[in-house]
Formats: structure tokens, C-alpha cells, sequence
């Protein structure tokens, strides 16, 4: 079969009605939810499954349910004879759904810490402080250098370096608005702002790094049983002392997510399982190595299609 790695997806790929498939098909799933209900308190799967589109968006909301469906669907495939991966990596948040799976951390302890973390990164910046934008087709480099002089003594920098033609930047509302004008006189396909509730993944995230960190310091991290490729570093890591400083430096640094996939290209991987909600993930490594083989696991269609096409790869 070749060497596989299982990407998870960060937030954005949200929708109402995630995970219920999986729950009704596979008891394993059924399990991971009611272990997150326990742990939050509340019925984290009534939400993802018929709440309303708001509430889901919520971002204290939004990070414990994409990491619970995509531990769902992971325990799914391991319940359907999928192999374990090669390597793992995950956008943002999902790099707390690859942590559960490799081992590093419990449901329960992740769900309960990527709440919190939706709640600080949320306060960090008042409504309407900050925006993001994404610009297509132009270089890092150019990039950079635009948010720099579009500054002015305020933070604008990239937040997600999602693939060679889409990178995301973050910071002061005014900034961002400055930066794409600038990107746009520079040759951006688009530079257009996005509809997200606070500025991830910059220097604004400060504070919630900050209150982060005293919740990650509390946790026990074990060792992985797979490597994952850090966010922060685009590195893989299997050391769990390592696990804490990397989740809490990643609030304000950018996602090296085009480096993240060319780092497993690199090491031979020839297969990518996308776990969870969606198909953003499959879309950027395509974006990023044309010949990469991308299948998503999302409900009991999309699993038993991905198990068949991974066997013909054997």
C-alpha cells in the first residue's frame, strides 16, 4: 500500500450535520461523540448534528466539533481494518485531532483544551480590531514584503502559508485592508478578506498563547505512536515533551502548511487520507504536488470508497 499520511482539518470545514453518518454507521464513532458530550458538559453532538449554522460557528464551538468529528471518523477507519499512517499532520486545530490519534493526548483532554482555546482566542481581539484576507497566486516573498510596509506600526502578517498560490495574512483590520490593496497593484488573482471571527495565527493571538500555554503545562503528553509534522516547524516530531510548546508557539505563528505536505512528499509518502470534515485539505496538496494521491473519510460512503481505493494501491 505504500506510505500513507492522515491530514485532519482545521476550522472552516464545519457544517451542520458533520459526523452524524459515522455515528449512525459505527459504533466507534458513536463512542468518541458521547466521550466528548461527557467531557464538555453539554451535547457537543446534538450541535454538530442539527444545531444551527451560528452556534457551530462559534469558535469556542467550532474547535472542540471538527476535532471530535475527525476522531470519529478516525476510530471508524481503525474499525474497519484502515491501517495506521505512516505520519500524521493537521491544520491548525486539526493538529490536536492528529495528537489524539497518534496517541500524544486523550479525547477528553483535547476536546476540553481546544474549547478553552476557542474561548481565549476569541477575547484576545475585540470584534472588528482584526480581519484576515486571502491572496491567490503570488509569492511568499511578495507577501511578506507588502505586510510589512503595509504595517504602519500595526500587526499585519501570513497566517496560513496554505500552498504555493494561497496564502492567508492576519492582523489590525486596517492593516489587512492596506496589505490588499497593495497585493492587488502587485499582481494578486484576488486579495479578499475573510469572514472569520478574530485574526488566528499572528502576533494579535498574543494573549490567548499566553493563557494557553498555563492550560497545555497541565497536561501530560505521551510519546506518539506515528510522527505528526509540527505546524509551527514543518518538522516531524514523535517526543511528547516536545508536544506542549509546539501547540502553544503555534497560536501566533503561521501554519507551514505548504511545507508541512512538501516535508511528506519528501519522505515518500504516496497516499493522503484527509479525516474529517470535508475536502479543504485534498484541495491544497493538489495545489501543491499535482501527482499527490488525496482521499477524504467524511461518512460511511466516503470511508468504504477510500478503504477500496488504498487496497488497489496495495
Amino acid at each position: 500500500m505504500g506510505k500513507l499520511a492522515y491530514i485532519f482539518p482545521g476550522q472552516g470545514s464545519q457544517h451542520v450535520g458533520m459526523g452524524k453518518d459515522l455515528c449512525d454507521n459505527f459504533p466507534a464513532a458513536k463512542q468518541v461523540f458521547e466521550e466528548a458530550n461527557d467531557a464538555l458538559g453539554f451535547s457537543l453532538s446534538d450541535l454538530c448534528f442539527s444545531g444551527t449554522e451560528e452556534d457551530l460557528a462559534l469558535t469556542a464551538n467550532t474547535q472542540p466539533a471538527i476535532l471530535t468529528t475527525s476522531v470519529a471518523a478516525f476510530e471508524a477507519m481503525k474499525s474497519e481494518g484502515f491501517p495506521m499512517p505512516s505520519v500524521a499532520a493537521g491544520h491548525s486545530l486539526g493538529e490536536y485531532s492528529a495528537l489524539v490519534a497518534a496517541g500524544a493526548i486523550s479525547l477528553s483532554d483535547a476536546v476540553k483544551t481546544v474549547r478553552k482555546r476557542g474561548e481565549f482566542m476569541q477575547s484576545a481581539v475585540p470584534v472588528g480590531v482584526g480581519a484576515m484576507a486571502a491572496i491567490l497566486a503570488l509569492p511568499l516573498e511578495t507577501i511578506e514584503i507588502a505586510c510589512d510596509e503595509a504595517a504602519n506600526g500595526e500587526i499585519c502578517s501570513p497566517a496560513n502559508i496554505n500552498s504555493p498560490s494561497q496564502v492567508v495574512i492576519a492582523g489590525n483590520a486596517g492593516a489587512i485592508d492596506r496589505a490588499c490593496e497593495i497585493l492587488k497593484t502587485r499582481g494578486a488573482k484576488r486579495a479578499v478578506k475573510l469572514n472569520v471571527s478574530a485574526p488566528f495565527h499572528c502576533d494579535l493571538m498574543l494573549p490567548a498563547q499566553e493563557k494557553l500555554e498555563k492550560v497545555l503545562a497541565a497536561i501530560d503528553f505521551n510519546d506518539l505512536k506515528f510522527p505528526i509534522v509540527e505546524n509551527v516547524s514543518a518538522q516531524l516530531n514523535s517526543d511528547g515533551s516536545r508536544v506542549a510548546k509546539a501547540l502553544t508557539k503555534q497560536v501566533s505563528s503561521p501554519v507551514r502548511w505548504s511545507d508541512s505536505i512538501v516535508s511528506l512528499v519528501a519522505a515518500e509518502i504516496t497516499a493522503f487520507v484527509e479525516v474529517g470534515a470535508g475536502k479543504i485539505l485534498c484541495g491544497l496538496v493538489r495545489q501543491i504536488n499535482r501527482d499527490a494521491k488525496c482521499f477524504n473519510v467524511e461518512n460511511k460512503e466516503s470511508l468504504e470508497s477510500t478503504l477500496s481505493a488504498l487496497n488497489e494501491l496495495n
